[in-house]
C-alpha cells in the first residue's frame, strides 16, 4: 500500500487544515502501520481529513481499526469522510458495519 498525501487546496492556512490522503495498493496487516504512522502525524492539526479510497484495491476487515481510530478522532473537529470506494472496499465497510459510521461518498 502506498500512502499519497496533500491539502486539497494548498493556497491559504486554512486549507492546510484540510487534510486529504489517497490509499493505493492494499491496506492489511503489512501495510497498515504506513496509514498509522502518517494519519498520527496529520491528524492533530487537522480539522477535517478525506481518505481517498480511488486506488484502494483491498482492505483487511482487520485494518479498519485503523480508520475507525482516525474517524473516532475526528468527530470532535470537522469530521472525516471516506471517498471514491470500489465495490470490494464497499463490501468489507458493509459486512463490518463500518459503511454505517464516517460519511462515505
Amino acid at each position: 500500500m502506498k500512502v499519497l498525501s496533500g491539502n486539497e487546496d494548498g493556497h491559504h492556512e486554512d486549507a492546510k487544515r484540510n487534510i486529504k490522503i489517497v490509499l493505493e495498493g492494499r491496506l492489511d496487516t503489512a501495510t497498515a502501520s504506513e496509514l498509522e504512522q502518517e494519519l498520527k502525524d496529520r491528524i492533530d492539526s487537522a480539522k477535517t481529513v478525506t481518505i481517498d479510497c480511488s486506488k484502494l484495491d483491498y482492505i483487511s476487515s482487520a485494518r479498519l481499526r485503523v480508520l475507525f481510530s482516525a474517524h473516532k478522532a475526528m468527530c470532535a473537529k470537522g469530521g472525516m469522510n471516506v471517498v471514491n470506494v470500489n465495490e470490494i472496499v464497499k463490501e468489507v465497510f458493509d459486512v463490518t458495519g463500518f459503511a454505517d459510521i464516517p460519511t462515505i461518498e
